[in-house]
């Protein structure tokens, strides 16, 4: 028998995933002891890059507790199909709890063989959003109402206890392996200062997620926020918009302006006028016929187009692409864009959204962007602000790498008076959920996009996709995504031929 490859924990993607805002995943089926010794030792590494060590032993446990808790729930499915019983079923469930624990204990290589034919796994998700730290257990069957039931039970009397000798005081009902556990991972989070509503066990008809979120101490937000905000404040190295865009802008923002004026403001300027027209003759707008005057491509693609193509032309006009760095970065905008505007075009069908979700695209990561425009003499200010209000110089380093990339571009675009909608894009494009309702379609659609970028490019695996939005486009599994990122990629490809 071959031997299984050794689990090696790669500090540097741990870092990238840390600085990029990408969840790191761990998916097992059977979890066996070499993947909880791995588990442990990503979530140890995960922690120290966060300059969150000290959590480590309680942290871990809680992560063990549940991801031993989701094995349990997969195998339980798969005992009761075996002895033709309904978990749902409340008579059901109490005749086949009676003797789970010792038959499953006595037979466990058969019932985790089982789980693994059926496809039910376990999956660790660690993320960076917004100053929290997200650990999510995940698998993929649903609580029922007994074992909700029992969740809430065990909660409910952990606030009983203010200590773990109180609670093994008392003797708890443990038919199910998991209620002192539960208790003793809510004790730690209370250890730890955390309220009951740092964590949480939910399930939405599909998964069970098993959730712990962690806010950074507020000193590192802090110093987060501070240097952001001085950043915005000192940016005015960066170039503000051509005067001739803003112009156009105030134009097009005008309700008394027509397209004839709008489109003769632009003509006055030939190089913008040639850049306009090569973008709308682009794959993007696939118009029926060649457009060669400004006139009639405002026509075509109408004021809101013509917006939008302002502020992703005007961004990168500012920030400029002359460095290898700065390539590489628009080169994944662009792609970003095209992915998320084909995505539009044939999954959503709402044409307002084309417009707005091909320049979210573009203009999501001018966060990373802006490090590389800042001119020395700001870099130089910065760092000595750093050490005037004693901010360490670790967390500039961190903003520099890409942390917290999202904040600090939607700053930069809300000093650039972007619509909301374009700065929402920017700020919540790892984080759709957080997402203002009304902005909800655009940023998963930038979150997917750039997603599918990202493991074109073997930055990430499948498992760090969230699963919820790639469903929401009929997008069930791995093969599906395959094929269509083949064929986007080639339509990219194509284009940038033309």
């Amino acid at each position: 028998m071959v031997p299984a490859p050794e689990l090696v924990v790669d500090e540097n993607k741990i870092k990238k995933a840390i600085q990029s805002g990408l969840p790191l995943t761990i998916t097992t089926y059977t979890l066996p002891k070499e993947i909880e010794i791995y588990i442990e030792q990503v979530v140890e590494s995960f922690l120290r890059n966060m300059n969150q060590s000290k959590l480590k032993d309680y942290i871990v446990y809680c992560v063990q507790e549940l991801v031993v808790n989701a094995k349990k729930a997969n195998t339980k499915r798969v005992y009761f199909t075996e002895r033709g019983l309904n978990i749902n079923n409340d008579n059901d469930y109490e005749i086949g709890m009676e003797n789970f624990k010792n038959e499953t204990i006595n037979n466990i290589a058969h019932y985790l063989q089982l789980q693994k034919e059926k496809g039910l796994y376990i999956k660790v998700i660690l993320q960076i959003k917004r100053n929290v730290i997200y650990l999510e257990i995940r698998n993929n069957v649903t609580t029922n109402k007994m074992e909700q039931l029992r969740i809430h039970d065990k909660m409910a009397r952990s606030r009983q206890f203010n200590t773990l000798e109180d609670a093994l005081a008392h003797v708890l009902d443990d038919s199910e392996g998991a209620g002192l556990g539960l208790v003793i991972l809510a004790l730690m989070l209370k250890k730890l200062g955390l309220d009951e509503e740092a964590f949480s066990i939910k399930t939405n008809g599909k998964f069970t997620v098993a959730s712990i979120s962690i806010p950074l101490e507020q000193a590192l937000i802090d110093n987060m926020s501070v240097l952001s905000d001085e950043i915005v404040e000192n940016i005015n190295s960066l170039p503000h918009f051509p005067e001739n865009i803003l112009n156009i802008q105030k134009l097009i923002n005008d309700p008394n302006s027509d397209m004839s004026t709008i489109a003769r403001q632009i003509s006055m300027d030939p190089a913008l006028t040639a850049d306009l027209l090569k973008i709308v003759n682009s794959a993007q707008y696939m118009l029926s016929k060649k457009v060669d005057n400004i006139s009639e491509a405002v026509k075509m693609i109408g004021i809101k187009g013509i917006r939008n193509l302002l502020y992703s032309y005007g961004t990168q006009k500012v920030l400029g692409d002359d460095t290898a760095d700065k390539k590489k970065l628009w080169e994944h905008s662009y792609k970003t864009a095209f992915y998320g505007y084909n995505i539009v075009k044939n999954f959503r069908n709402d044409s307002n959204l084309l417009d707005d979700v091909y320049v979210g695209g573009i203009l999501h990561d001018m966060g990373k962007i802006i490090f590389s425009n800042v001119h020395p003499d700001l870099l130089d200010k910065i760092k000595g602000f750093c050490a005037e209000k004693n901010v360490p110089a670790s967390t500039f380093e961190d903003l520099s790498a890409g942390m917290n990339h999202a904040e600090l571009g939607a700053l930069i675009a809300e000093k650039w008076n972007f619509p909301d909608r374009l700065v929402a894009a920017i700020r919540y494009h790892h984080d759709p959920e957080a997402a203002p309702p009304d902005c909800r379609d655009l940023v998963d659609t930038v979150y997917i996009a750039n997603m599918f970028c990202e493991y074109q490019n073997n930055n990430i695996t499948f498992d760090q996709i969230d699963t919820e939005p790639l469903e929401n486009l009929g997008l069930k599994n791995k093969k599906q995504v395959d094929n269509l990122l083949e064929r986007l990629s080639k339509g990219f490809i194509k284009e940038g031929q033309l």
